[in-house]
């Protein structure tokens, strides 16, 4: 299985080892981040990506910067400042802060303790994925029928997007396990096609039949039948259960609601921000134009024409058939509100 993010022990060098996946699928590239500037580049550039990815690049990201104060004599604001850059590097996905702001709860203890950490954040996001992966396919087969189903995803959410397995991902590869999954229809995924590119090439490693279609077509897949049930990730789940996910993702949960069939969210417990009460208070982020006005760095658009390139879309919560954790499954359409209240669990 592939490693979206690693930390690599090294004597004179320890530091954070990710797969470049901006140049995925052609290569498969690796890069040696040895210093927090690195890091928020790659995390900017969408290297690394996936809400529980981003909280491991957080965690690692408090250590690695706890190593780069060492080596350059950081007094404790330089430190602070550093950690906080990691943290908010990019705004919309809530596990990145979460990730950084767990670790550098031990950094008073020193570098050992702090990397300890950052690895159990490693080593839960798998766990969490597998769990949430069976809560889902189970859920799935009890609301559509026990044979093989037909989906469609939007954006990227296995391996490459978590620490491992995956999250919307891990559970159309659990139906894949049980023999219970037919196709997929695989959103190319604007704007850096993260679909196409990365969720068709996780697929095809794992021998799961699938399709890839441009994003103008999902809603009309759904309305022709064509698919039995969505599912995608989320990178900030809301305390009354609107969810943040890829640009493109609520047109998927409108068509669902018109054809009546489901739309499932999956993600770790992580991505849930209980301090968040609406996805009205969710800040959007929006990238350059160039991605959307060049295609390979070559202009296809009249010059001096502007883009807007929101990255992300928020699903309100009535629209959302199931939200699926470790913690269990719960369906948003239907529950009271709030649906996650602060220190209440799930």
């Amino acid at each position: 299985m592939v490693r979206a993010i690693e930390w690599i022990d090294a004597a004179a060098d320890s530091h954070i080892r990710l797969i470049d996946q901006t140049r995925l699928p052609s290569e498969e590239v690796y890069l040696e981040v040895t210093s927090i500037d690195l890091l928020i580049d790659a995390i900017q550039r969408l290297a690394v990506r996936g809400a529980p990815a981003l909280g491991a690049a957080g965690g690692y990201g408090v250590a690695l910067a706890l190593l780069e104060a060492e080596r350059e004599g950081w007094d404790a604001d330089r430190l602070t400042a550093a950690i906080d850059a990691v943290a908010n590097a990019r705004p919309t996905a809530v596990n990145l802060a979460w990730g950084a702001k767990r670790v550098a709860g031990f950094r008073a203890e020193g570098f050992a303790r702090t990397l300890a950490e950052a690895h159990a954040i490693a080593t839960e996001d798998e766990a969490a994925n597998r769990e949430l992966s069976r809560l889902g396919a189970d859920w799935l087969l009890a609301r559509i029928g026990d044979r093989p189903l037909r989906a469609v995803t939007h954006c990227n959410t296995g391996a490459l997007a978590t620490t491992a397995w995956g999250t919307a991902y891990g559970i159309l590869h659990e139906l894949h396990t049980r023999g219970k999954l037919e196709l997929v229809y695989v959103d190319e995924t604007r704007p850096l096609l993260q679909g196409s590119r990365l969720t068709s090439w996780e697929l095809h490693q794992d021998g799961i039949p699938h399709l890839v279609e441009v994003d103008g077509a999902a809603s009309s897949t759904i309305l022709r039948g064509l698919v039995d049930f969505a599912v995608i990730g989320a990178d900030r789940i809301t305390a009354n259960g609107d969810t943040a996910n890829k640009v493109g993702s609520v047109a998927l949960a409108l068509a669902c609601a018109r054809a009546g069939i489901p739309f499932v969210v999956a993600a770790p417990y992580s991505t849930v921000d209980e301090d968040t009460a609406t996805g009205e208070e969710i800040e959007i982020e929006e990238r350059g134009d160039e991605e959307v006005l060049a295609f390979g760095g070559v202009s296809v658009a009249t010059p001096g024409v502007r883009a807007f390139n929101p990255a992300f879309d928020v699903t309100p919560h009535d629209i959302i058939s199931a939200i699926v954790t470790e913690r269990g499954v719960t369906e948003p359409s239907v529950a009271a509100q709030p649906l996650f209240a602060a220190g209440s669990g799930q």
